[in-house]
């Protein structure tokens, strides 16, 4: 076996591939060997396409199970995954295809002639497409080509996922995941987690993200589990489906979702084993509420983009609200001050991580790499946190000024550049707000040029939708005389998270 992870992935398949792999919620069932039948056609029409090892694919779809196929498929062809979140406009497709250089992008069939010119100009040698009910050109010239491909043999330090994440300081920048890294973290969780083939996994997640592209998928797949796969999340399908389900991974909001449903209670949750959380902080009165309405005490963990999952709270054992448990075995966590020097316990401190799980760096930028590693290889995560006298970890805050909402990343350096744009914006701040439903909600705080037209709330909405995925719009516009700074000018956001925190409620 090569270090490829899709010879590890089907190396644990069922022995009976005929077994169900993954069920709609509209009752469609795919087995295992359907799953590496497909996979293998597409992973023929990919090297049809001039697909080499290293290669990148991009992918623009809508969540289906023809998707999660699209990626076993570039594993094994030897390409790297670049999967795209669904809400990101034309102009910020048009600077990832330039600064990943992808050989093919996989689309929805309707968005087919709204990108075909940022693919061409930045080199896009096929462009095709993929719906949600296996239509568009990828199945279609992938039918009845020869299934029976070998994988491309692969170094575990290759390439195999760039998953774009906002900059704190402009433009997006790519996470390079290499084999080992995605290989070892879902080991691992399958072990921590205590997932087998009796599971049933409610996927309830988007597969553009590490969450419920990785995470979930590797743990079904490595422990030949099912998956009941719902196109997005939806309370009462969810409520239907408890029964049927043995797992759940969610993120904060879809819980506080849950809690609303008067269908919620011990007995629609007596076949389930765990629910998780991640991809933003749990409240601990949500996490107490949970268990109390069904029995079940939520498992948070803590992950990036760049690393997968870094902590997790115990399987067996203590699962403390709040915190988001001890590190993962073979990954080594450690709280720092501004000088570097590791802190005394219990101390907040700037969180470092290091391990197997941790990326390789980000594409085509050497020094922002280099920067966020310190010399022993332990990466920077820009999260602030403290680690108590059992390992578990806290996270307090984040130092890149980071908005999570409804489990997604928000930077507001990327909003502000894109408020600043508008004709009568003087300058702008973003941050981030307390939200009930979505956690935090994205606020933007602008300053208008005086004596002239000046844009007002709509207007710069307007402008916002145009250029920006629907997760990273502000929720409200608030237009002051000037920013507030401090004697270095450097703008307060911390006090203006404090001076607005209640602006929705």
């Amino acid at each position: 076996m090569s270090g490829n992870l899709y010879e590890l992935l089907v190396s644990r398949f069922p022995a009976d591939r005929s077994r169900t792999a993954i069920e709609t919620a509209a009752g469609r069932l795919v087995s295992y060997e359907e799953l590496e039948t497909t996979a293998g056609r597409y992973a023929r029409l990919l090297q049809a396409c001039g697909v080499q090892a290293g290669d990148r694919i991009a992918v623009q779809t809508e969540k289906s199970i023809e998707a999660l196929c699209l990626y076993l498929a570039t594993l094994r062809a030897g390409g790297a995954f670049l999967p795209l979140n669904t809400a990101y406009t034309k102009a910020e497709i048009a600077y990832f295809l330039g600064d990943a250089r992808p050989r093919v992008m996989v689309c929805q069939p309707d968005n087919r002639d709204t990108l075909a010119l940022a693919a061409a100009e930045a080199g896009v040698a096929e462009l095709l497409t993929l719906g949600t009910e296996g239509d568009g050109t990828l199945p279609k010239q992938a039918s009845g080509l020869d299934a029976a491909l070998p994988p491309v043999p692969t170094a575990s330090e290759d390439l195999a996922a760039i998953l774009y994440t906002s900059g704190t300081t402009g433009r997006s920048k790519g996470a390079m995941l290499t084999h080992a890294n995605l290989a070892s973290n879902a080991l691992t969780l399958v072990d921590s987690w205590g997932f087998s083939d009796a599971d049933v996994l409610l996927h309830v997640l988007p597969v553009y993200h590490v969450h419920g592209l990785f995470v979930a998928t590797h743990c079904a797949w490595l422990s030949g589990a099912r998956m009941l796969f719902l196109p997005r999340y939806d309370p009462d399908t969810v409520i239907d489906l408890l029964p049927r389900a043995t797992t759940m991974m969610g993120v904060p909001t879809h819980y506080t979702r849950l809690l609303t449903h008067p269908g919620l209670d011990r007995e629609r949750c007596r076949s389930m084993r765990l629910f998780i959380s991640g991809s933003a902080p749990l409240l601990a009165e949500t996490h107490r509420e949970f268990e109390a309405r069904t029995g079940h005490a939520i498992l948070e963990r803590y992950g990036m983009t760049e690393t997968s999952m870094n902590t997790s709270n115990p399987l067996v054992g203590d699962r403390i609200p709040g915190t988001v448990g001890p590190p993962l075995p073979g990954v080594e966590v450690r709280a720092v001050g501004d000088d570097g020097a590791i802190l005394p316990t219990g101390d907040v401190g700037m969180l470092e991580v290091r391990g197997p799980n941790v990326f390789k760096g980000y594409w085509q930028m050497p020094d922002k790499t280099a920067a966020e590693f310190r010399a022993d290889g332990f990466f920077i995560t820009g999260d602030l946190g403290r680690i108590d006298e059992r390992g578990y970890v806290t996270i307090v805050g984040r130092g890149k000024d980071l908005i999570i909402s409804g489990g997604l990343n928000v930077y507001p350096k990327e909003v502000e550049g894109v408020v600043d744009q508008l004709d009568g914006v003087v300058e702008s701040a973003v941050i981030g707000v307390p939200h009930e439903d979505f956690g935090e909600a994205v606020v933007a705080v602008v300053v208008r040029s005086p004596g002239r037209d000046t844009p007002d709330e709509a207007t710069v909405l307007r402008w916002l939708r145009t250029q920006l995925a629907s997760f990273k719009m502000p929720k409200h516009v608030v237009f002051v005389e000037e920013l507030p700074r401090n004697t270095m000018g450097k703008v307060q956001k911390a006090a203006m998270r404090e001076t607005y925190r209640d602006i929705l409620n």
